[in-house]
């Protein structure tokens, strides 16, 4: 694929496949027989089509860094370097059947359910036609099976696991997924929906996203243990997929997935991956400064992008066609940032911006003085 030397971190800009690092990609799929055979029943349009997501994912990102850099917006949160977890997790699902609820680093989750890459920026943008009207970028829209999540991620673990209970209850094959955060796994709330989840047998997987940063340090200067076997504290069984594989990570949730609705209650995913940048664009420079070199140069090789790019090239699908594919891909996000700004010139209904129960008063009740002493 095309690097942009304004936007992709710089260890991808002369990014080319490792051969050892292909020979790796190719044992992750050999060594587990139940994940190979997934995915050597794909046919190439569907590798295509996850290609296409790949692409549509990674190019969000840019086309916010962008925005960033021109000014258009103060800041962006990127998943850039974890794309294969997202589309991996929810290649797995059927759009119109199963629900999601992701983080703000899953946006390619959207898109793979049916929101419009319009409607992605336009949350940023904060307009009036945006998915929340302007009142929050984190998005979602339920019509599509995309649940709007909050910042604290935590909190999705509960949310999933009732969706669970609701598909069970009304008899419907669907399943939940949510996503994870290392930092996550230190709150309540995920601990009590886990275990909700574990007691109840209920159809949801929950995908523990290792990005190997809580913030701005490393997670594992906050004590969070072993997550590969994390699953083994609810008795949910685990799979362990490399991250920056999308067909592992693909194959390994569709089996997941398959148990779900067999009726054999949760599972879970650990996902290994690293990410290229800062919590958001404004403290990549922080980034860079507090991790080694050396994490980045190792993780950098391992593109999930490229790597997929180049095990379709050695499955002989032509050049040329994925050339097309990303040319497609990349007028399509472009015409949709354009179709998005357009969408600033929209006059603000200062009522419907309101969130609703708020009262027409002053926004901030006067502050009572407390007597001193």
């Amino acid at each position: 694929m095309r690097r942009y030397p304004a936007f992709d971190p710089p260890e991808y800009l002369d990014w080319s496949a490792d051969p050892e690092l292909m020979e790796a990609y190719e044992r992750t799929l050999s060594s587990r027989p139940d994940r190979a055979a997934v995915v050597n029943s794909l046919s190439t349009d569907r590798l295509l089509e996850i290609y296409r997501d790949l692409l549509r994912t990674r190019l969000l990102d840019i086309g916010l860094k962008r925005w960033v850099r021109q000014g258009i917006i103060s800041k962006a949160w990127l998943g850039t370097g974890e794309e294969a977890v997202t589309v991996g997790n929810v290649q797995a699902l059927e759009p119109g059947r199963d629900v999601v609820c992701p983080m703000i680093r899953n946006a390619g989750a959207c898109h793979m359910m049916g929101m419009s890459l319009a409607d992605l920026f336009r949350g940023y943008l904060a307009t009036p036609d945006s998915p929340t009207r302007g009142r929050d970028l984190h998005v979602g829209d339920p019509s599509v099976g995309v649940i709007q999540p909050i910042s604290h991620m935590g909190a999705n673990v509960p949310v999933m696991a009732g969706i669970a209970l609701a598909f069970r209850q009304r008899e419907e094959s669907g399943v939940a997924l949510t996503w994870i955060g290392d930092g996550a796994t230190k709150t309540g709330e995920c601990h009590e929906g886990l275990n909700f989840a574990a007691v109840q047998d209920l159809p949801v997987v929950f995908v523990l996203q290792d990005n190997q940063v809580a913030l701005g340090t490393r997670a594992d200067q906050h004590g969070i243990g072993d997550l590969n076997r994390w699953g083994e504290m609810y008795g949910i069984p685990t799979w362990l997929t490399d991250g920056n594989h999308v067909l592992d990570v693909m194959a390994a949730t569709r089996l997941a997935v398959e148990r779900c609705r067999r009726g054999d209650g949760p599972a879970l995913i650990v996902a290994r991956t690293f990410r290229m940048g800062g919590h958001a664009t404004h403290d990549e420079r922080e980034a860079r400064r507090t991790f080694p070199e050396e994490l980045f140069q190792h993780w950098g090789r391992r593109d999930p992008v490229g790597l997929y790019e180049a095990w379709l090239k050695n499955r002989a699908i032509d050049t040329a066609r994925l050339v097309q594919v990303e040319e497609e891909v990349t007028d399509e996000v472009e015409a949709a940032a354009h179709e998005a700004l357009q969408s600033q010139e929209l006059e603000v209904d200062p009522e419907a911006a309101q969130f609703p129960g708020f009262s027409q008063g002053p926004v901030l009740a006067p502050i009572r003085q407390r007597p001193v002493g």
